[in-house]
């Protein structure tokens, strides 16, 4: 319904001093001079989730569904993903019937907005195609139209917001554009968490404490873009041009399980009679590498692979390169790892070779320990003058397993992020049984029995080595598989297989090598 009249007075009143009213995320006033723009509080909901019949879009891709009044989202399926690996699982929605209370993709002008019936049908559309939706609405002399273009082979809606003055005066303000997504993932995934990301100046940020985004977190300085995502998925907000009116401003914050997020665009004063248009991207999807790729302001940087980013890449663009030959990401996965270890078998067998040569030397070394035991000083000096006669570094075994370090976690991260594994196959079922097994890579192993091969196979590969003189430390050593066995009982299981074939071709190459040595 229209809201009511102001009297007169409340209207000078207003006029004269430039109040700005609100309600959501974006305001705009009337201002007889240059006003500064004031902070907006969103609402705890929006009436609007319910506002009008339903519009349903429908692509290759994706089916979503608006409504009428203000083209608030009710639901974003993706049609090429499922909940889980269950025959029959529904696709993924990206907001939800949580999210949806909180009307996502509304537009936010201030107190007193109304929004007109849509005249606008279902959109159905093919690869290559695109279509619009319109959606009008007034706050007081402000006209305010919104067009959403969709495309059938992108998850990119881009959004054109003219906003014209048809009154008698100056005004200036805000609109604020919105998102709303549930949790993206499982409350005790620590491996695959829903998380606020944001791109400017700064670079990459992402806030994953729920304590911090208790409040509205605040993020600007030359924005590229601002969301929510997981490992796998992205909800995203793209001021895909500068406004006249200033720099917009990112917010996000966690409330009744649902993350939410607002981008305040700022507007450029308009005269009477002129008008401005916004431009602005939502992006809801995977995070595929080739889908980010065509999104504008470097989307792309959503996916972070970590400190050896450019490590991990290669060895995905490998791995994927390999499973299209092999069409299994489980036999990718082995086969990659077998490359790697024959790249590196220079440095691991120059590694073994020195700590076999402080193995020979072990004796000696515990005399020394003996003999000096209370001279820490004269039992160093001694033992350097032992290495340098039999010409051996102590650290020969370790320099070559530390240059390999950069690559184990390039590769750990690339496995952990690539949502190529996500609900893909490796073991289907257990041999001769129905059993599902190893039928998910990005799920960890449901009976544990990679892991705990892993952690045997470990304990093998720390016996084969050499122990340390320190008696220790060689305790420690032997404790590692059990914590590093205990760590990885929940790693997804597309890890576990690729520590574990590391582990086995380590063990071949020790064992190859002590037989070359008798």
């Amino acid at each position: 319904p229209q809201a009511p009249p102001k009297s007169d007075t409340a209207n000078a009143t207003s006029s004269q001093a430039g109040v700005t009213t609100s309600a959501g995320n974006g305001s705009i006033s009337t201002v007889t001079e240059t006003a500064r723009l004031g902070d907006t509080t969103p609402a705890p909901a929006s009436v609007l989730a319910a506002a009008g019949r339903e519009i349903t879009v429908t692509t290759p891709l994706y089916k979503a569904v608006f409504r009428s009044r203000g083209g608030a989202l009710e639901s974003f399926e993706l049609t090429r993903y499922r909940q889980s690996i269950t025959p029959g699982s529904p696709a993924v929605d990206l907001v939800g019937p949580a999210a949806a209370i909180f009307a996502p993709m509304t537009l936010s002008l201030g107190d007193g907005a109304t929004w007109d019936e849509s005249a606008a049908q279902d959109l159905t559309l093919a690869a290559g195609q695109s279509a619009t939706l319109t959606f009008t609405g007034a706050l007081g002399d402000v006209r305010v139209s919104r067009v959403l273009t969709f495309s059938g082979d992108s998850y990119l809606v881009e959004e054109a917001t003219t906003v014209a003055n048809s009154g008698q005066k100056r005004i200036k303000g805000n609109v604020g554009y919105t998102l709303a997504a549930p949790l993206l993932t499982g409350k005790d995934d620590k491996y695959n968490t829903t998380r606020v990301a944001t791109l400017n100046r700064s670079g990459l940020d992402e806030i994953k404490s729920l304590k911090d985004l208790a409040d509205w977190k605040r993020v600007s300085d030359g924005l590229m873009w601002g969301g929510v995502q997981s490992n796998y998925f992205l909800l995203a907000l793209i001021p895909t041009a500068q406004s006249q009116g200033g720099e917009p401003v990112f917010r996000a914050k966690f409330e009744k399980d649902v993350y939410r997020a607002v981008l305040d665009q700022p507007l450029p004063e308009l005269d009477p009679g002129s008008q401005a248009t916004l431009p602005m991207t939502y992006f809801m999807g995977p995070k595929e590498k080739a889908v980010l790729d065509m999104a504008p302001n470097n989307l792309s940087r959503a996916v972070d692979l970590g400190w050896f980013d450019f490590i991990a890449k290669p060895l995905l663009i490998a791995l994927n390169f390999i499973q299209g030959f092999v069409g299994n990401y489980g036999v990718a996965i082995i086969i990659l790892t077998i490359i790697i270890k024959i790249l590196f078998w220079p440095l691991s067998q120059k590694s073994y070779k020195s700590m076999d040569q402080m193995k020979k030397l072990q004796p000696m070394l515990t005399k020394l320990r003996e003999k000096h035991g209370d001279n820490r000083q004269k039992m160093n000096e001694e033992m350097m003058a032992l290495y340098k006669t039999y010409k051996v570094n102590p650290a020969g075994g370790c320099l070559p397993m530390v240059l390999q370090i950069p690559v184990f976690i390039g590769l750990y991260n690339a496995l952990l992020n690539a949502i190529e594994l996500r609900h893909t196959p490796f073991i289907t079922h257990v041999p001769f049984t129905d059993i599902i097994w190893l039928a998910d890579l990005s799920a960890k192993d449901p009976f544990y029995v990679t892991p705990l091969i892993m952690g045997a196979t470990m304990f093998l590969q720390q016996k084969m080595t050499p122990a340390p003189g320190d008696p220790t430390q060689a305790k420690i050593m032997l404790f590692m598989p059990v914590v590093f066995t205990f760590i990885f009982l929940n790693f997804p299981s597309g890890l576990v297989v690729y520590w574990l074939v590391n582990n086995v071709l380590s063990i071949a190459q020790q064992w190859w090598m002590l037989r070359s040595k008798k």
